[in-house]
């Protein structure tokens, strides 16, 4: 016999469309691609469909594994994935989020691939990262025109060919990228792996062929076909493409000592790697590796901050969700005064990430069509805006997960899943301080940056008076770019540009709520904001906010 009734428990959140979210469909449309709102929409549906979502939580507790060798002894260095793994990335090659945007002529195909990279990533994260470092490649393997030309179609294919083989023989092709070692990190300069040039031999894309032999410490997506590798060559530290396997079929000197055992991603493979005699061939110019990489780093960088605000998206979608179903002391958990106010802090961190995203995607897009205002725009915006959003990730699915009490701390709810992954991006590809200094690098040697970025703020001048203030106290605070002060300075810019945005572009409830709390003065003001989420104003409108936030 049943011991009890099991009620006052949320419905099973599966069905619903993740691209149901006002402010991304808003961005959508605004910065050039709302030709692809159905696709995006038909993506956001299949992403929450209840099938995905299992195949999301297969990938993650069924972690790849590294095979060495065969059972003959032969090297093999090969990972395996479950079956979901591959299911997932079938359907992001499928819809193009890796490279096909290079090969779309289309205004706008940079913003659509971030907006199906946004909904599709809330089905599972790690798989991401191989997706990610194929669309990131394409702009440095341009340095090598001979390269783009013979790899930059398969890069872009919309198949899935998973496998180790001779690049040109496969359908479709996946990159990935190794910069940092041991005794350096991301003091990159600081690689000891060396490339030593064989004589009298073109390589097959038409730079010079070279071996490679060193390690790295982290290899992103070690199954790939093709990695960007940074490595001492007699010019200095330089870029290079190192293919997997060889035009002749046979492995090539990259072997994988280990996957590592990370804290979340952990459907994603990261490995140790060391190259003995491997071959690979010249990116760019002897020397210039640092500046060549960068290009495929700052694009990685946009997807660190697209897969953040769809993180963040998530989890203020399943805390909401909890929230409009659950009863607690005679009322829904939403209509709590208090829980209102935690779910609005959330939704207006959320939909000011999710902006902030968006515009920083147009300006990739307008930026590889010459736009050069818009390039310089990015140069620094990208950077600020991957330092600050990255940064409050953590707190943000603290906090999310604390809306659903018990449950929240129980990997069936989800939410350890997206705490555990939280921290990742403001790590990936230059953490919190490199990302900062790199800011502050722009402000000094790139003057055409600030004057961009400034000139974006300039467009809300008059709109809101906390605005304007936070506009001026930052142009006089950015006369001492010190480093000690890079930390602050990037915040300080991140938040007034995603405050340009809310007042220009967003829902007028969730503006006047950032603007309060974000630009706002210090604690004498008695509209200021607090030290944790839910600490908002009284004046709010949180239902406004709240709304926008509940899936159907």
């Amino acid at each position: 016999m049943p011991t009890h009734d099991v009620f006052n428990q949320p419905p099973v959140l599966a069905g619903y469309d993740v691209a149901r979210d006002p402010a991304m469909l808003d961005a959508l449309r605004r910065e050039g691609a709302g030709w692809a709102e159905d696709d995006v929409r038909a993506l956001g549906l299949l992403a929450g469909s209840a099938r995905v979502q299992e195949q999301g939580r297969q990938a993650n507790e069924n972690p790849p594994v590294l095979r060495t060798h065969d059972r003959f002894g032969h090297r093999i260095d090969e990972v395996d994935f479950h079956p979901a793994w591959h299911e997932l990335m079938t359907v992001a090659v499928g819809h193009g989020l890796h490279a096909a945007p290079w090969r779309d002529q289309r205004p706008g195909a940079h913003v659509a691939r971030a907006a199906g990279f946004y909904v599709w990533g809330a089905a599972e994260a790690g798989h991401c990262c191989p997706i990610s470092m194929t669309y990131a490649i394409v702009p440095a393997l341009r340095h090598a025109p001979d390269l783009a030309e013979r790899f930059e179609p398969l890069l872009g294919a919309r198949t899935y060919d998973f496998g180790l083989r001779e690049p040109d023989a496969k359908r479709g092709l996946l990159a990935g990228m190794s910069m940092t070692e041991k005794q350096g990190g991301s003091d990159v300069r600081a690689n000891t792996t060396r490339a030593v040039p064989v004589k009298g031999e073109k390589g097959d894309g038409g730079g010079g062929t070279y071996r490679l032999t060193g390690h790295k410490w982290f290899t992103s997506a070690p199954m790939g076909d093709l990695f960007m590798v940074l490595a001492q060559a007699p010019g200095g530290l330089s870029c290079f493409l190192l293919p997997q396997v060889l035009p002749d079929g046979s492995r090539n000197g990259m072997r994988l000592q280990r996957l590592k055992d990370k804290l979340g991603n952990r459907s994603n493979a990261s490995a140790e790697v060391e190259y003995e005699q491997a071959t690979a061939w010249l990116v760019g110019e002897e020397g210039r590796g640092v500046r060549t990489i960068i290009e495929m780093v700052n694009l990685t960088r946009l997807d660190c901050v697209l897969g953040t605000a769809t993180g963040m998206r998530t989890g203020l979608t399943l805390a909401a969700h909890h929230a409009a179903h659950r009863m607690a002391f005679g009322r829904r958990l939403a209509d709590q005064p208090l829980m209102a106010v935690v779910l609005a802090d959330l939704a207006i961190e959320s939909e000011a990430a999710t902006m902030a995203a968006f515009r920083l995607a147009g300006a990739t897009d307008r930026a590889a069509r010459g736009d050069e205002q818009e390039a310089a725009f990015r140069r620094l915006a990208l950077a600020v805006t991957k330092y600050w959003v990255c940064k409050r990730a953590p707190g943000h699915a603290a906090e999310a997960l604390e809306c659903l009490g018990g449950n929240g701390y129980v990997e069936d709810s989800g939410m350890p899943r997206l705490y555990r992954e939280a921290p990742l991006a403001s790590i990936w590809e230059g953490s919190g301080s490199v990302a900062a200094l790199d800011a502050l690098r722009a402000l000094t040697r790139q003057p055409e940056t600030a004057e961009a970025f400034f000139a974006e703020l300039d467009q809300a001048a008059g709109a809101d008076r906390r605005l304007d203030q936070a506009v001026a106290r930052l142009r006089k605070d950015l006369t001492d770019p010190s480093e000690a002060r890079a930390r602050y300075l990037a915040e300080a810019m991140a938040l007034a540009l995603q405050g340009a945005l809310l007042v220009r572009h967003g829902h007028p409830a969730v503006a006047d709520a950032f603007a309060a709390t974000r630009l706002a003065g210090g604690s004498g003001d008695s509209g200021a904001w607090g030290h944790a989420y839910g600490t908002l104003p009284a004046r709010v409108n949180t239902a406004a906010i709240i709304e926008r936030a509940v899936p159907s």
